[in-house]
């Protein structure tokens, strides 16, 4: 576990900014820093940071929340890893567990890979730069190639000694393990049992994480050896199938601008990154996998695939079209024209001309896929048959059934088969793999993947309202509301609930107003204990899942938040202390009568006690978006962001002119109104299903029920009078720190 001074530490406000000021120039302005985004291009500021609440948020893409969320976006990691990255920022130690003596001994030797991997760039970096054999051999191949100073730096680029263990003596020297360097495949063992340098006489491509640790070598021969390139094998921190080179320098724009270009090499990365396509990775020659596939989605879910317009070219841009198309991804085909490949057609052509190609030529995967087997089909019927097949088994990879059906009716009109027939197929081929998925992954996993690619939640329905509403609403047809419930997208009651949410995640732990009597005295209820209150009397509960998960958080966080307002309030009883004591003495030094020494030090009492109140006031208000905007729950975080964000600011202009009235001035009349018009529409709902079960059996000879129906909608249509009546009507006794606003600091 995450000590306490961690998180502390992740979650000062100091934090945030630094942390953003690392990625984006931010300009002051009242109490929020702002600055231009740092996930997508934009010109005039919207990405903004709110320092007493802990969290930023982009007013245009909607990206940002806490220090942990942003970091998670910015760098495409889970939210372990984020919290990981901030403490080793900080230099805070992090223990989550007691290792065991064999999972420790692991932990060691993994790190001595990464930092025997770590100096090995280095010392291959040196060769290149600072050494005579470097710069007349790797470093005028690179140059001859059209790399640049630049790009060489950005890659690490190097060169190996063409001497059969130059780097094996010079890495013993350093006193590094000679079995961790067998195990990296730096060094290997000829059938003589010679220790060698497998990369002698090669530039170095250095492979590096998504977190920017080395982890792999890949090395280009320059003497004409059979093998070009040579990579490093597999080991304990090196799986080729779950890594992409280049993808440590292309996060950051992959995420800007919310797409991947994927090539084939080493060179075609560094080509396309040097004419300012710097979205790009390289699967290294290898065939797409599950894992590659996974890490690119991690940053965006636009891939656009880069071949060479030959006829290998074309037969190469159809691998891999199901896997990345059962992933959610939305692919584009772009064949470049013959003879070129990305590296050479990067050097051809200026950054502005690389993406008007891009514009024109770039295609939709099924829609290329269909055109191309055509094409080879002619007027083969069996060729066409074949090729009708291949789409379908595209078609079914697909798991969102709406994107599906566009892509039948486009592939039945360019392969001039019925829309009816194509339909079928693929629904057929779409429960193969179905099935196929459920032998591979469990039943969560199936759910995310099936259809609309969500979880669809199966959450209760609201309890009724009242004990006249259970009178009146048991009966409903609970097969219709159970319906309505389970369908996320069509629960009426979403917007009412989100609204109420909103409140406590804003202004839960504000005093709010006077609750029971306690031996004389009135108890204070802040707005979350309020709005509890009436959510048990009434016995409602939230008929959203990611809302009641959120909402019973926020409860639980009740106590530590008392326990912290106490801390605080000791901390202000000492500022308050010497404010007033400096305060008596300035009264002290002017010449003034015992009279008016004694209004003025009552004056400042008052102050006092308003700045006191105001600064409780404002822990309290921001208490619970700062501890959930980093809470570990995905749902919760995410929910906690979009709450407490304005969609819209008014100009400082017109707030100049006229005092803008702020949402927490006017809660007494907002909860209470939220919390009606959420009852309103439980009412609705049981009404409309009652209304519709009367229809059912209307003149059916169902008399009896046909009666208790009536009875119970004329009872409900009392309810709803009683309840549109008291919307925006009800007092309530405000608790006496929230009677006087707008207090001074």
């Amino acid at each position: 576990m995450i000590d306490k001074a961690t998180v502390q530490k992740i979650k000062d406000t100091a934090d945030i900014v630094e942390v953003v000021s690392d990625y984006v120039h931010l300009i002051r302005r009242g109490a929020n820093y702002v600055g231009l985004c740092p996930f997508h291009n934009e010109r005039t500021p919207s990405f903004s940071v709110n320092k007493a609440r802990n969290y930023c948020h982009c007013f245009s893409c909607h990206k940002g929340g806490s220090p942990v969320n942003f970091i998670m976006e910015k760098e495409g990691i889970s939210y372990h890893d984020a919290l990981l990255q901030l403490a080793k920022k900080y230099g805070i130690k992090v223990e989550e567990k007691e290792l065991t003596d064999e999972e420790r001994a692991t932990q060691s030797r993994r790190e001595g890979m990464f930092i025997a991997n770590e100096w090995a760039m280095k010392y291959f970096e040196d060769n290149l730069l600072n050494t005579q054999d470097g710069r007349d051999i790797g470093l005028q191949y690179l140059y001859g190639r059209g790399v640049t100073a630049e790009a060489i730096k950005q890659f690490h680029l190097g060169y190996a000694f063409d001497r059969g263990n130059a780097f094996l003596e010079a890495a013993t020297a350093k006193g590094f393990n000679i079995d961790v360097l067998k195990g990296l495949g730096l060094v290997g063992t000829s059938q003589q049992g010679r220790d060698y340098d497998r990369f002698h006489g090669r530039v170095i491509f250095p492979i590096l994480n998504s977190s920017g640790k080395v982890i792999a070598f890949g090395g280009r021969d320059l003497k004409g050896s059979p093998a070009k390139y040579i990579n490093s094998p597999e080991s304990e921190i090196y799986k080729k199938s779950n890594e992409l080179y280049g993808i440590y320098q292309a996060r950051t724009a992959i995420v800007k601008e919310d797409k991947c270009f994927l090539v084939e090499g080493y060179l075609d990365v560094i080509g396309m990154w040097q004419s300012g396509m710097r979205n790009v990775v390289a699967s290294s020659g290898t065939a797409l996998t599950d894992g590659q596939i996974s890490l690119i989605h991690r940053f965006t879910k636009n891939v656009t695939l880069i071949y060479d317009g030959d006829a290998a070219g074309i037969k190469a841009s159809l691998r891999g079209i199901d896997m990345l198309l059962s992933h959610k991804l939305d692919v584009n085909v772009l064949l470049l024209p013959d003879g070129d490949d990305p590296d050479s057609f990067a050097r051809k052509h200026t950054p502005e001309e690389f993406r008007e190609y891009v514009k024109e030529h770039e295609t939709d995967i099924i829609r290329f896929k269909t055109r191309i087997l055509m094409n080879d089909a002619e007027n083969s019927p069996q060729k066409r048959v074949e090729a009708v097949r291949s789409v379908v088994e595209s078609l079914a990879c697909i798991p969102d059934k709406v994107k599906r059906d566009i892509y039948i009716q486009e592939c039945s009109n360019i392969l001039g088969v019925s829309e009816e027939s194509i339909g079928a197929a693929t629904a057929a081929a779409r429960a193969g793999v179905v099935e196929q998925l459920k032998r591979q992954r469990n039943l969560g996993t199936l759910n995310r993947d099936l259809e609309s690619g969500k979880i669809q939640p199966q959450p209760s329905l609201n309890r009724p309202v009242n004990d006249s509403i259970k009178a009146t609403g048991d009966s409903a047809n609970t097969a219709q509301t159970k319906q309505l419930g389970a369908q996320l997208y069509a629960n009426p009651l979403r917007p009412m609930e989100w609204k109420v949410l909103q409140y406590c995640i804003r202004y839960g732990f504000l005093d709010f107003c006077e609750g029971v009597e306690t031996e004389g005295v009135p108890s204070i209820l802040n707005v979350l204990e309020f709005i509890d209150d009436e959510l048990s009397a009434d016995d409602i509960s939230f008929s959203e899942q990611d809302f009641a998960l959120t909402y019973d958080t926020l409860k639980q966080l009740l106590p530590q938040f008392r326990n912290d307002l106490l801390e605080f309030k000791s901390r202000l009883e000492s500022i308050k202390e010497e404010k007033r004591k400096a305060g008596f003495l300035e009264i002290g030094e002017r010449n003034l009568s015992m009279n008016e020494i004694e209004r003025e030090e009552k004056k400042l009492e008052e102050q006092l006690s308003a700045w006191e109140a105001y600064e409780i006031a404002e822990f309290s208000k921001a208490y619970p978006a700062k501890e959930l905007a980093s809470h570990e729950n995905d749902t919760v975080r995410l929910l906690t962001t979009e709450a407490i964000c304005e969609k819209h600011h008014l100009s400082r202009i017109y707030s100049r002119e006229t005092p803008v009235e702020k949402e927490e001035d006017k809660l007494f009349q907002l909860i209470p109104t939220a919390m009606d018009v959420w009852r309103n529409g439980i009412l609705d709902m049981r009404f409309n299903s009652l209304l519709a079960r009367f229809r059912e059996i209307s003149g059916k000879g169902q008399y009896d029920e046909e009666r208790e129906i009536q009875s119970k909608l004329a009872g409900m249509i009392k309810l709803r009078s009683e309840i549109a009546k008291s919307i925006g009507d009800r007092i309530i006794c405000p608790a006496p720190s929230i009677k006087s606003k707008h207090l001074p600091r």
